[in-house]
């Protein structure tokens, strides 16, 4: 609900709000962090500290401050350079849940980067693609590539530069460290010409499409080179998400095409690799990159399609009819000849909607109509009766509860009636006995 534009907002609720909004901002900032860390990776191994509640590493003269809270001591080189296995992950699905590649994508995603010739990777929401090649980076035989993390998650500024790490928000493009941070991340893209640059982003999967396509072509705009600098149309493009948004992202990037590759992530129960069926993981990659260029792992099953000039899984059967490799979730899919494209094995085609649906799917409305009203120009949460349906289902619950109010009243009444004429009828039982009792007396 809306408050009157006359109201005056209380000093209870904006304190409430202010001290709301401090509990999501970083105790120190990002130099202050800084100036810490090189002091803490100083100290003997049994002073380094980690406190699990305040996700913080704690320096010596800050113990009592930590007092009664979960502290882990001995943090070792390694931990600190594998920060997401130190924190623990975020939950909230629409704005930061960070489900964690597992070691499999992530060691993908680099042979890929690799394999393709980039030396720097802009990871937008991959914390774990960013340790590891930092990580790679540290062996003698390692790859050189280099990797910018952009994350709305600010405790990673505890564990890296300002030229490795910007605290990010991509919903609305927003840089919490002002214009500096901006131009890091600018210079960063704009390297060499702007050649040799990979985008990695695994947004939430609760977010919007066309936010975060609106913000990509923002990052997108700031490494787009001048015209004389080079000949490069645009940014090569990693996107993770599930593939059921595919004509979502096609339609902001209708370049973008979607590999077979299943996403899996190390603390989500179902985005796992190896299952089958529908329990297969539905994450993948949309990319801008020639499929052709990209080797999917046949260790794991995929296969390349000679006519379709891609890697595929190892169910996804080519269609002679369609001429494609048309399966989206891995399993294999039928041809319908009515509806002229394959489907999912586990739809039929249903004659009265004339399309392929579930068996069990409300009959009657178009594949791509509103659920509520049936018409194809505009979905149920957009559906010009569906806050009038909102309402006269608040306004029958209403009822409902008015009505069993009612009867509760009335049985109460009923039960307290029937309690006092009970009681009634035993007094006077009690008067008639003592009055015989009395008549009858001998004398």
């Amino acid at each position: 609900m809306q408050r009157p534009s006359g109201d005056q907002v209380s000093e209870a609720t904006l304190l409430a709000r202010k001290e709301h909004n401090q509990s999501y901002q970083p105790p120190l900032t990002h130099k202050q962090y800084m100036e810490r860390y090189p002091i803490y990776i100083q100290l003997p191994l049994p002073k380094r500290r980690f406190c699990q509640d305040c996700q913080q590493l704690v320096l010596p003269d800050e113990w009592a401050a930590h007092s009664g809270h979960r502290l882990h001591s001995d943090i070792s080189a390694g931990q600190l350079r594998r920060p997401s296995q130190l924190l623990y992950a975020l939950e909230n699905k629409k704005s930061n849940a960070q489900y964690l590649f597992a070691d499999r994508s992530c060691q993908f995603l680099l042979d890929v980067v690799v394999a393709l010739g980039f030396r720097r990777v802009l990871s937008v929401g991959t914390p774990r693609l960013h340790e590891l090649i930092r990580l790679r980076a540290l062996e003698p035989e390692g790859p050189q590539v280099r990797s910018l993390l952009l994350d709305i998650d600010f405790r990673y500024s505890q564990f890296y530069t300002d030229e490795e790490f910007c605290h990010y928000n991509m919903f609305n493009h927003h840089f919490f460290g002002g214009e500096e941070a901006r131009e890091i991340c600018r210079s960063f893209l704009q390297l060499d010409n702007g050649e040799g640059v990979l985008m990695v982003t695994d947004p939430p999967f609760g977010g919007l499409v066309e936010p975060l396509a609106h913000n990509f072509k923002k990052l997108i705009a700031m490494w787009k080179p001048a015209p004389e600098k080079g000949a490069f149309n645009e940014l090569p493009i990693f996107w993770i998400f599930p593939y059921f948004f595919e004509s979502r992202i096609l339609n902001a990037f209708p370049n973008f095409s979607m590999l077979d590759y299943q996403v899996d992530y190390d603390n989500h129960a179902q985005y796992k690799h190896g299952k089958t069926g529908r329990k297969q993981s539905p994450v993948r990659i949309f990319t801008n990159i020639p499929q052709s260029r990209i080797t999917l792992p046949t260790e794991e099953g995929y296969r390349f399609c000679c006519v379709c000039q891609r890697y595929v899984s190892s169910d996804n059967q080519h269609c002679e009819i369609c001429n494609s490799c048309t399966s989206k979730d891995g399993r294999r899919w039928n041809h319908c000849v009515l509806c002229r494209k394959c489907v999912k094995p586990s739809w039929i085609h249903c004659n009265a909607c004339n399309r392929c649906a579930l068996q069990s799917h409300p009959c009657g409305f178009a594949k791509d109509g509103c659920f509520i009203c049936g018409e194809t120009d505009h979905k149920q949460r957009n559906c010009p009766s569906h806050s009038t349906k909102e309402e006269t289902s608040k306004v029958k619950k209403k009822q409902t509860k008015k009505k069993i109010n009612k009867l509760n009243i009335a049985m109460a009444k009923r039960k307290t009636a029937m309690q006092t004429a009970a009681a009634k009828k035993r007094k006077n039982k009690s008067k008639r006995k003592n009055h015989l009792d009395v008549k009858y007396q001998p004398t």
